[in-house]
C-alpha cells in the first residue's frame, strides 16, 4: 500500500519537483517553449516559492524549490501558469502537462547536493551537452539568479559535499529515473488551471 502523502505547506522545507509533459512528449525541445517555461518559473520566483534549480527537459522538467506557499499551490503556479501562457501567446490549446506532480523532501545538506547535482547532470546523462553549463535550459547555465542554499541545507564541510559526489545520481530504480522515482509519494493531481484571473494578474506584472 502506498503510503499516505505529506500535506506539504508552507513549513519552509525544500523539495525537488518533477512533472512531465503529457504523453511525453517533447515540446520544450523547442526553443520559444523552453523559454517560456523559464520566464514562467522567475515569474513567481519570489511570491510563490524561492528557485534554488532547475532543469527543462524536452519531455519534463526538475525543480528544487522552497515553498511560500503549499507545495501543491506552488507547483499550480508553474504549471497552470505556463499553460495559460502557452495558449494565449504561443496560441497552443494542446494539453501540456501530465496530471499531478512528483516530489522529493530534502532531509540534509548531503541530500540536497545530491539533488542538485542530479538536476545540473541529467542533459548530460541525457546527451543533449558535454557540460550541465553548456545546456542553455538549465540553472547550471550562466547568467540565472538563483535564490541561496537554504540555511538548514549549506554543506559544513567539504566532507560532505564529497559524500554527496559519491553517492551519485539519486532514483536509480529503472528507465523512469528522470521523472517518478523523484518521490514514492505521487500527488493527487490538483488541478493544473489555476483561476484565469488570477493568471492575469500576475501576468499584467511580468
Amino acid at each position: 500500500m502506498r503510503p499516505i502523502r505529506e500535506h506539504a505547506t508552507n513549513n519552509g522545507q525544500t523539495y525537488m519537483v518533477t512533472s512531465s509533459t503529457w504523453g511525453r512528449r517533447g515540446l520544450f525541445s523547442r526553443e520559444v517553449w523552453a523559454k517560456l517555461l523559464i520566464d514562467t518559473l522567475y515569474h513567481y520566483r519570489g511570491s510563490a516559492y524561492l528557485l534554488h534549480e532547475f532543469v527543462i527537459m524536452p519531455d519534463h522538467i526538475h525543480v528544487l524549490l522552497t515553498p511560500r506557499t503549499s507545495l501543491e499551490k506552488a507547483v499550480q503556479f508553474i504549471k497552470g501558469g505556463f499553460s495559460y501562457r502557452a495558449k494565449k501567446e504561443l496560441g497552443s490549446n494542446m494539453e501540456v502537462w501530465q496530471k499531478g506532480f512528483s516530489d522529493h523532501r530534502i532531509r540534509d545538506a548531503s541530500d540536497y547536493r545530491v539533488h542538485q547535482l542530479y538536476v545540473q547532470q541529467n542533459p548530460v546523462r541525457k546527451n543533449l551537452c558535454a557540460v550541465a553549463e553548456e545546456y542553455p535550459y538549465s540553472s547550471a547555465h550562466s547568467g540565472f539568479e538563483l535564490d541561496p542554499v537554504p540555511q538548514g541545507l549549506k554543506p559544513s564541510t567539504s566532507e560532505e559535499l564529497d559524500t554527496a559526489r559519491l553517492e551519485g545520481v539519486p532514483f536509480q530504480s529503472g528507465e523512469l529515473s528522470d521523472v517518478a522515482e523523484a518521490s514514492v509519494f505521487q500527488s493527487k493531481a490538483p488541478s493544473e488551471r489555476i483561476d484565469a484571473a488570477d493568471c492575469r494578474a500576475k501576468n499584467k506584472t511580468a
